[in-house]
């Protein structure tokens, strides 16, 4: 009961991800900027770097790999490689309320609201 209950949750955080991501563009651009391709390449350089940082090593290093995530993120929005397309208010409460049940039933084997 645990497993389907785990497998359920995972599910449902496969889903609010896939309806969050669904208005979400990432683009390669030429820009005619030199100093925005630095930053697009330094976003895939430093998340790349920050999630083998998380996955292979210690404890020591996971605040470096959540800072690289975190500044990979930041270099993103920086370059201009992000477009958000509108949304409407219900798909996004469906995707949020999708990724915290799911959260929920992953880490506590429950929903509570």
């Amino acid at each position: 009961m645990r497993f389907l209950l785990k497998f359920i949750g995972f599910a449902l955080l496969l889903t609010g991800i896939y309806f969050l991501g669904q208005n979400i563009l990432f683009t390669t651009q030429t820009s005619p900027y030199w100093w925005r391709d630095i930053s697009a390449s330094a976003s895939v350089l430093a998340v790349t770097s920050g999630v083998i940082a998380l996955l292979f090593f210690g404890r020591a290093t996971r605040s470096l790999g959540w800072g690289l995530v975190a500044l990979g993120i930041l270099l993103v929005f920086v370059s201009g490689g992000v477009v958000l397309r509108p949304t409407s208010l219900w798909t996004f409460f469906l995707a949020f309320t999708s990724l915290a049940a799911g959260m929920q039933l992953i880490t506590t084997g429950r929903v509570s609201f």
